[in-house]
């Protein structure tokens, strides 16, 4: 997401109930279901989604442009997953069969793990966006900047049953070259954007609409979010513009890598 200050008093909030929800409700649902308690296994990520295989490394440059080539969007969702706001976004793209990149936070990914597993088995990607979504790390010594990126890799990895994020997003684009090349050695593609659609300032839903199509000049990557606060007018947006962008002859992939 884009360097928001009242961004950091929601995430401190999130973070505590989000790891209080992981050792209460985590622990008494998604762990027993592994354990063998007759709950339904998770849904399993196709293969086109992330493969489950060793980090290789991947280019350290940010990556701004799309796979889907000259009329290719890039969808990303930051800052979740989130109980409420995801599966309104996972009902969106999966009715206008559009696939997205979700931007997560390590201790929402660990505190909701089914969420986890629903986005990549519907095909989307993952990308570690940090543990405390820190948008100063840029100022912050290399020993904290790999904590931030390599717990949160971890929790996302182990929240998704396996299945590791292809790419990495600075909070607030506070990308160093120590933290690309780490990110990029763990075969996480360093991640930018080129349009804010401001969801996070909640301007309306319309103004959204109004400003992707105004900035999609400036690159393929679009930025929402699906957590940090009410992301009603995000869903609103999104219902509108993901018809109107196909309509135009748009079409939806992933960022390169």
């Amino acid at each position: 997401m884009g360097r928001h200050d009242s961004g950091r008093g929601w995430y401190g909030k999130a973070v505590g109930a989000a790891l209080g929800v992981a050792l209460l409700a985590g622990g008494a649902s998604v762990w027993t279901a592994q354990a063998g308690t007759g709950a339904p296994p998770a849904a399993k990520a196709p293969a086109t989604a992330a493969p489950r295989t060793p980090a290789r490394p991947v280019d350290a440059s940010i990556a701004h442009a799309s796979d889907a080539g000259p009329r290719g969007l890039n969808l990303t969702i930051d800052d979740g997953p989130d109980p409420t706001w995801t599966p309104q976004v996972l009902e969106l793209l999966r009715k206008h069969r559009v696939k997205a990149t979700f931007c997560m936070v390590g201790p929402q990914a660990k505190a909701y793990p089914d969420l986890v597993k629903k986005v990549v088995a519907a095909g989307h990607r993952l990308c570690d966006h940090s543990v405390s979504h820190d948008t100063a790390m840029d100022k912050k010594s290399p020993a904290y900047q790999k904590q931030q990126i390599l717990d949160a890799e971890r929790m996302i990895t182990e929240a998704s049953g396996g299945v590791r994020p292809m790419y990495y997003r600075a909070p607030g684009g506070a990308f160093t070259p120590y933290s690309r090349g780490l990110a990029a050695d763990r075969g996480m593609r360093p991640l930018g954007w080129n349009v804010d659609s401001k969801d996070f300032q909640r301007p309306g839903a319309a103004t959204m609409v109004e400003t992707v199509g105004r900035e999609l000049r400036n690159g393929p990557t679009i930025l929402f979010h699906d957590a940090g606060g009410d992301r009603t007018q995000t869903v609103a947006a999104l219902r509108r513009l993901l018809p109107q962008l196909l309509s135009q002859g748009y079409e939806f992939g992933f960022p390169v890598r």
